[in-house]
This record gives C-alpha cells, structure tokens and sequence, in this order.
C-alpha cells in the first residue's frame, strides 16, 4: 500500500497561529471580553474581576501556544525536521483553540 504524504507551507498554520493569537489578545486586552460577556444587571467591577480570572486560565494555554510556535520556527532542529515543524506548530495552534475556548466557556460561566 502506497504512502500518502500531504505536504503543506509552513506559512499556513502560521498565519492560524498569528490570528487566533490576535484574536485572544483583543479579547483579553483590548475589552473585547468585557463587552461580549459584561453586560448584564451585574456591576461591572465584579464581572471584570471573574473574567480576569478566566483569562489568567486562558492565559496559561497562550502562553504554551506562544512558545510552541516559536520554537516550531527558532529551533534549527525543528526547522530541518518537517514532521518536528508540523507537530510543534500543529500543537501550538491546538494550545491556542483550547486557550480561545477556556476564554469563551469561562465567560459564558461568569455571565
């Protein structure tokens, strides 16, 4: 049976990479999550004081899917190696769906 390789730029799950972190930091920082998930009849003071929890969280999962994308594109291993490529930036996009998530399920909690 033959062997299917699927090759693919790197520059793919790079951009991913770069606009699911934009997106977490317009929603951390830039009062994205306050305005999605802090409109209620609740004082706004204690909704931003619990979804600066979530987003302490969610921060942990950026900051894992931050260093595996670095480190898919500074570590000349990873560089000579496609597969090490395609498992350090396939893992660093996942860590940043899960950091988008726990963001999202965390502030439909605090609502």
């Amino acid at each position: 049976m033959a062997r299917v390789q699927l090759r693919f730029s790197p520059i793919i799950p790079t951009i991913a990479s770069f606009l699911l972190a934009a997106l977490w930091g317009l929603s951390v920082f830039a009062g994205w999550g306050l305005e999605a998930f802090c409109e209620g009849g609740e004082s706004a003071s204690t909704c931003s004081q619990r979804l600066g929890t979530v987003s302490t969280v969610s921060g942990l999962f950026a900051a894992l899917a931050a260093c595996c994308t670095a480190a898919a594109w500074l570590l000349p291993w990873s560089r000579r190696d496609p597969r090490t490529f395609a498992r350090l930036m396939g893992a660093g996009v996942l860590a940043w769906i899960l950091a988008e998530g726990v963001l999202f399920l965390g502030g439909m909690l605090v609502r």
